[in-house]
């Protein structure tokens, strides 16, 4: 049985299977979302439900976070009911949320004074990577604090990487997620040109995967475009967030990102159709709709 007590807080499509993956390894895990629903499953797995996200950092000796959006880490870190308020000297908050790097510095800086360590890790691999504890991990923060860590992380990851100081994690996955975009708007235009041009999508696919064209996205995300299936492995919504990142940080260092944000306006076109909801791969009906004007 694992000897570290684990608070965990956000168990959503990406941190329910998370978490389920740390109870499969034997940690003891004290759970918190917003909406208690969203943990049942865990709690019937042996989870321990905290009312806070201070209560359960209270009986932790790691907090980890998987939330949406910086605001949301804010919150449960520094907020009235958040980490801060009940953690004891030497906790390490583990952040596997993709938020702003200036931020989770600034946090960093805040909880340090509390006798709190923060590192961020966030995350690659989608749904399925959860699930198969497969993630890659991006983490940045103190050598120490991240190699006492390392154990839990490889319950949830196949490659835990130490990219540098407090707040590298982030850039990487932001360097990830431009990288990530463009795979997928190379996917869309590619199929929606072989479907406009006639040819068997299916045979497409087979053949672009196994040539120069392949990639871990081609695989999962164009069976799921030919099937018609836009159920989401990663929301619009949630692309849009990272690529929000992005923008921001690369303005901030003056780099310009011309394809980000050419992406980033493609995908307003979903979100302004009330689309936010359906998986990345719908940018393959913005691409169609470029053709007929509809």
């Amino acid at each position: 049985m694992a000897a570290k007590s684990i608070g965990f807080i956000g168990t959503g499509i990406m941190g329910k299977p998370m978490a389920r993956n740390l109870l499969k390894a034997g940690y003891t895990l004290r759970v918190h979302n917003r909406t208690k629903a969203k943990a049942e499953d865990l709690l019937s797995q042996g989870a321990v439900w905290a009312a806070t996200a201070a209560e359960a950092a209270a009986a932790s000796d790691v907090v980890i976070t998987c939330v949406t959006d910086t605001p949301d880490v804010e919150a449960v870190l520094l907020g009235e009911n958040g980490v801060i308020q009940k953690a004891r000297p030497g906790l390490i908050c583990v952040d596997m949320s993709t938020i702003s790097p200036a931020a989770t510095i600034e946090m960093g800086r805040l909880l340090a004074a509390k006798g709190i360590t923060l590192v961020d890790a966030p995350i690659s691999g989608g749904e399925i990577g959860a699930i198969e504890g497969k993630l890659s991990i991006m983490m940045g923060g103190p050598k120490d604090a991240i190699e006492e860590v390392r154990p839990i992380m490889m319950a949830m990851g196949r490659t835990v990487t130490h990219c540098g100081p407090l707040g590298s994690g982030q850039m990487t996955k932001l360097a990830n997620q431009v990288m990530v975009i463009h795979t997928i708007m190379s996917i869309a235009e590619g199929l929606a040109f072989a479907e406009k041009a006639g040819l068997d999508l299916q045979t497409t696919l087979e053949v672009t995967s196994a040539g120069a064209a392949g990639s871990h996205s081609l695989k999962a995300l164009g069976p799921k475009i030919i099937a018609g299936d836009l159920k989401p492995a990663f929301m619009v919504d949630l692309q849009q967030k990272d690529l929000r990142l992005v923008l921001e940080y690369a303005e901030k260092i003056n780099q310009p990102l011309p394809g980000v944000a050419l992406a980033k306006q493609l995908l307003a076109v979903l979100q302004a159709k009330g689309r936010g909801k359906d998986g990345t791969q719908a940018l393959i009906d913005v691409i169609r709709s470029l053709a007929t004007g509809s």
